[in-house]
């Protein structure tokens, strides 16, 4: 899991702090200090800089997910 967020962004606080609850392994990359994941975010959005992306093993991604559906996906790939 590729997880795109900033320190500055309330909803990758609360996303990350779902996955740290659940014992999720993810990367994590800070659009602010890194260019390349910031350009990702954009093309993954067409054109739109929304934080958090979270990207699963399966290439799909969440852009600004509630627990509940971060909750579903993962229940989905049998992370949890």
């Amino acid at each position: 899991i590729t997880f795109y967020g900033a320190s500055w962004c309330g909803d990758c606080r609360r996303s990350k702090r779902l996955l740290d609850e659940l014992a999720v392994t993810y990367t994590y990359i800070d659009v602010e200090k890194d260019a390349s994941g910031a350009k990702k975010v954009v093309e993954i959005n067409g054109g739109a800089q929304r934080i958090p992306v979270i990207v699963f093993p399966d290439q799909t991604h969440l852009t600004e997910p509630s627990d509940p559906a971060l909750r579903a996906k993962l229940a989905e790939l049998n992370i949890v």
